[in-house]
């Protein structure tokens, strides 16, 4: 399924730059809340990463997927460029301010991540918002993340099979766990009426007009 942008919203090029102050406002909630979300993932990671089902070390990649989903929520709520980044960004400096184990890094991580769901709403304009967009998007983050950052900073000297095995469990990991999930909370937001001043919430609205 894909979504189009609402009646009367095909943006032009002016409109889709200039935010609102509830776009500004919307993305650093997102990103705050994110952030924690993303904090209390950090503090699981140690032991579910130690469960059986993670013997073999590419398959940790399957536990990245929710801290990719800060960028996936902006792109898909705000729909504006730099949105998808600015979540991020702001919930990977969130988490790294509470603490985690991996310091500045985060933040590296956080860019990279928003970056790869911005090139995905880029390539389409910033005019499709489906579930499937939000699975591109999802998985795009975790390339990003992983060919840009983790293979060279973390996972440097595994074998090309181990790296390419854990991009597959990163990417699956991203497009189900932040594109599919996001994509669901995000109709799930606009069903109690929160986002009636986006086009996730307008959509809500016609997709519901008797």
């Amino acid at each position: 399924m894909t979504t189009v942008s609402a009646p009367g919203e095909r943006a032009t090029t002016t409109s889709l730059l200039r935010y609102r102050t509830i776009d500004l406002v919307t993305v650093a909630t997102l990103g705050v809340a994110s952030g924690v979300v993303f904090w209390g993932w950090s503090q699981a990671w140690n032991g579910i990463s130690t469960l059986a089902l993670f013997a073999t070390p590419p398959a940790v990649g399957l536990l990245v997927g929710p801290w990719l989903i800060a960028g996936v929520l902006g792109g898909l709520v705000v729909r504006k460029p730099g949105a998808a980044v600015a979540a991020e960004l702001i919930a990977a400096s969130v988490e790294m301010l509470i603490g985690n184990q991996w310091g500045t890094g985060t933040l590296v991580s956080g860019l990279l991540q928003g970056l790869g769901v911005e090139v995905v709403l880029a390539l389409l304009l910033y005019k499709r918002f489906g579930l499937t967009i939000a699975a591109l998007g999802g998985a795009m983050a975790a390339v990003f993340e992983v060919v840009l950052y983790e293979w060279h900073s973390y996972y440097s000297v595994w074998t090309w099979n181990y790296k390419l095995a854990y991009l597959g469990c990163t990417v699956l990991s991203g497009a189900v766990l932040a594109g599919v999930v996001g994509w669901l909370l995000v109709r799930a937001l606009a069903a109690t009426g929160v986002l009636d001043a986006f086009g996730a919430g307008r959509e809500h609205h016609a997709r519901n007009a008797v």
